[in-house]
């Protein structure tokens, strides 16, 4: 008699992916906030700051910014992709934080990508995020900083960034695909832009308390 193999989370039924996704174990890092998103009538992930998530089948992988970056890559040959979500540049990262910050961020990201797959010379980014929403911390040009961090990395690793909505003063929601590669963003009403920079504030905050310690975007 044949054995039965379990369904994995990428061959199983659409109704059990979620039930799936959330029970498989989860590295260091990687994003664990799954649900499903009425308004895409899809299973999703939320990456939060210092998360990332790769995947290859259509789960929507969800994400707001601020002054933060995400990073959204994918191999347009193997069809699979990923995303990920850093607050900081590059400045001593301890090992809690290291995802906060956009050199581990990213090594984070390509290395799991390489693991499921891809293959660097066909790896393609879009990136988002970076905007000036800090109020009283313009003098640090956070957003600027990352943005610029971000660009000089994926050149550096000639990786090209087919698309970008960086900077400017509005909060970004980001939705991303990382089968098909499509990426989608929404910019904010500037009102969202207390809560969103509230929240980076914290979080910037404690990411400096720990490391002193230790191709076409749409619009929706």
């Amino acid at each position: 008699m044949n054995a039965v193999i379990p369904p994995t989370p990428a061959t199983a039924p659409r109704s059990k992916r979620l039930e799936l996704l959330r029970a498989a174990p989860r590295k260091p890092g990687e994003a664990s906030f799954f649900f499903y998103d009425a308004f895409f009538r899809s299973d999703a992930v939320k990456v939060l700051p210092g998360e990332y998530f790769v995947y290859d089948e259509d789960v929507l992988i969800m994400t707001t910014l601020g002054s933060c970056i995400a990073a959204c890559i994918w191999d347009r040959v193997a069809h699979v992709g990923g995303m990920n979500h850093f607050m900081l540049p590059d400045v001593g990262a301890g090992m809690a934080d290291g995802g906060r910050y956009g050199s581990f961020a990213m090594e984070l990201l390509i290395n799991e990508l390489l693991k499921r797959g891809a293959n660097r010379m066909t790896l393609e980014a879009k990136v988002f995020g970076g905007a000036a929403v800090i109020s009283g911390m313009s003098s640090l040009n956070v957003g600027e900083r990352n943005t610029k961090f971000v660009l000089d990395y994926l050149a550096t690793e000639r990786i090209p960034v087919v698309s970008k909505d960086v900077m400017e003063i509005y909060p970004r929601k980001v939705c991303f695909l990382p089968h098909s590669g499509k990426a989608m963003v929404k910019r904010l009403a500037p009102t969202h832009s207390d809560a969103v920079a509230a929240i980076e504030r914290d979080a910037v905050q404690k990411v400096r308390k720990s490391s002193s310690a230790g191709g076409s975007v749409d619009l929706f």
